[in-house]
């Protein structure tokens, strides 16, 4: 049984009831077009009679049940005799509305759901995911593999788009189409996981045979119905839920963390629905992606401009970039005394530039207190929104987003009450604690017992759901406030102590940020490996946060490293990112023997 929303049960009933065929909405197998149109003439000639209660007409009220998303009642209309229903027809003959503009009329309706059941059913699929996330506590090891469930949907050039957190760290992929009771191994060929996406390629030929592709559309405008198709939770088969657009925006994405536009509906979006397409008319209005927790038939979806983007950049590039930012934090300047101060004119509305990036290209021309009067030519309001569509405002980081890597961009800036033209090129910017750790095994570097990691809020998950108060304060705040200084620079922690005789006494000094070995200062994981591998003294010293120091003996502690290894049965001294030159090869060696 196919979950569906009250509106399409409510049409169902009523096809049932007055159209005498099979709904294909319940049915396997899809009714011909042509059959359900000369049904549907029939009923529409049948229906446009005048009713007797009131002055609604029977077939009025039957629409406007099919287009109320929140109905679940059926047409109130009383019986009518056939006699009197010919009678009727006859005297309203002149008042017979054309069936091509009931037809029009219904495209919002049960036509849109039923186009969008038969685009689904040779274009969806069920993906079947085995994934195994990795253990940032004991990053030599993974978690126990677990199998999930999502859907997705071709798209031209043979390939399947769904969401990336359906494919997050998969270990083996399989997709089922519908009505068939194969699987077939599918491939992950690109991943985006800022903006939840990815795209799967399946090799074999017999997969694609009867396999449709559906075309992307357009951002909906706000009460414009759309269909969500995909095998959630609850059932093995295809689902349909309907429902409008409430709301466009830039919105957080969970999976990534980042802020791109997204498009919130009142259809119900459960797991398993993750990837599937929602469908308006014939084309895709967006993919499903999330709901908004502890609240009923709030669902998100992705809109076509971000999907295009991603799409773009693989087909460019050959892997997933990234959506560009400029680097800085910007502040309103709604209040009046504010923008005084700043010399604004009345004319004049922007932002205030609080925070600029090191390593983004704004550094080279912006500077702190500088006011954004407009992006490419777009005025900026004084809450940091720009004009978007028919009376709606976003925020003026969506037209940063849109931009592809290394485009330029113009910025009309106002510094000391001189308005400037800047140019600055646009490429996106990776923080200095990742937010996310995806299909990767993470860094580390194992000497006498202590476990340097870099800094990651995955490794801050680790402490439970509620990791902001459960994790060490410093890290935490550290992970979502710090700017890189330097390309390449991580933040490098002591996250444990594996004990030994040698470290005996070093154990309180864990989860402390490593600032310098040997007195140099740290830029990385594998820059402090180099440093601890020089071997020109006698004694290693690492100097830590709040002003803690660690000294071992070169030889002791490369001697107990491989003792360690052996007793915690960690396979190798360091993760294999690592282990890309001699030196790193040699201590590898000398650890395990």
């Amino acid at each position: 049984m196919l979950r569906i929303g009250p509106s399409l049960r409510t049409a169902r009933k009523l096809l049932n009831r007055n159209l005498h065929f099979q709904s294909p909405i319940i049915a396997g197998d899809v009714a011909p077009v042509h059959h359900r149109r000369q049904e549907l003439h029939r009923f529409v000639r049948r229906c446009n009679y005048s009713s007797t209660v009131g002055n609604t007409s029977a077939s009025a009220s039957f629409f406007s049940t099919l287009n109320n998303s929140n109905s679940s009642t059926t047409s109130t209309t009383p019986h009518v005799e056939r006699a009197e229903e010919n009678d009727s027809l006859q005297s309203n003959a002149s008042e017979v509305e054309p069936v091509a503009a009931v037809e029009q009329r219904l495209s919002s309706g049960m036509v849109d759901a039923y186009l969008a059941i038969e685009l689904a059913l040779d274009s969806v699929v069920k993906i079947f995911t085995v994934s195994s996330s990795p253990n940032y506590f004991l990053p030599w090891q993974n978690k126990s593999q677990r199998e999930t469930t999502g859907s997705g949907f071709v798209i031209r050039g043979k390939r399947i788009l769904t969401n990336a957190h359906v494919v997050a760290d998969h270990t083996f992929v399989l997709v089922r189409k519908h009505g068939s009771p194969t699987k077939y191994r599918a491939t992950v060929q690109a991943v985006g996981h800022e903006c939840d996406l990815a795209i799967l390629v399946v090799e074999s030929e017999e997969f694609w045979e009867g396999m449709n592709s559906l075309e992307l559309g357009d951002v909906p405008f706000l009460q414009e119905a759309v269909a969500v198709v995909g095998y959630p939770q609850g059932g093995d088969n295809i689902s349909v839920t309907k429902g409008v657009v409430s709301r466009v925006e830039p919105t957080q994405y969970v999976h990534g963390a980042s802020q791109l536009l997204a498009i919130q509906i009142d259809a119900a979006i459960n797991p398993g629905n993750s990837g599937g397409p929602a469908i308006m008319g014939d084309k895709v209005a967006g993919v499903a992606f999330q709901n908004l927790s502890g609240a009923e038939n709030i669902g998100y979806i992705i809109p076509v401009p971000v999907i295009k983007h991603f799409i773009a950049g693989v087909e460019e590039r050959g892997e997933y970039i990234g959506f560009c930012s400029l680097g800085l934090s910007c502040q309103p300047t709604e209040n009046a005394q504010i923008r005084e101060y700043f010399q604004m004119q009345s004319k004049l509305t922007g932002v205030l530039v609080s925070r600029i990036n090191p390593l983004s290209d704004a550094s080279r021309v912006l500077k702190k207190d500088d006011i954004i009067l407009s992006f490419d030519g777009v005025p900026i309001a004084n809450d940091g929104t720009v004009p978007f569509r028919n009376r709606e405002r976003i925020t003026f980081d969506h037209l940063v987003s849109m931009k592809k890597p290394n485009e330029t961009a113009e910025l009309k800036v106002l510094r000391n009450g001189k308005v400037h033209d800047f140019k600055i090129t646009l490429h996106p910017l990776q923080p200095l604690v990742p937010v996310h750790q995806f299909d990767k095994l993470p860094s580390y570097f194992i000497f006498a017992g202590l476990v340097f990691i870099p800094l990651t809020q995955p490794f801050l998950h680790e402490y439970g759901e509620d990791w902001y108060n459960a994790s060490p304060r410093r890290l935490c705040e550290r992970a979502l406030r710090e700017l890189p200084k330097k390309p390449g620079e991580q933040f490098i922690i002591l996250s444990q102590v594996l004990m030994d005789d040698i470290n005996a006494g070093y154990e309180r000094l864990a989860e402390l940020q490593v600032k310098k070995v040997n007195g140099v200062e740290v830029l990385n994981l594998k820059h402090l490996r180099q440093l601890v591998e020089d071997g020109n003294q006698k004694n290693v010293r690492f100097d830590l946060d709040d002003e803690k120091v660690i000294v071992l003996n070169y030889e002791s502690a490369r001697i107990a490293t491989s003792r360690i290894l052996k007793r915690h049965r960690i396979p190798h001294a360091m993760s294999s990112d690592l282990t890309d030159d001699e030196n790193a090869v040699e201590l590898q060696s000398a650890c395990s023997s």
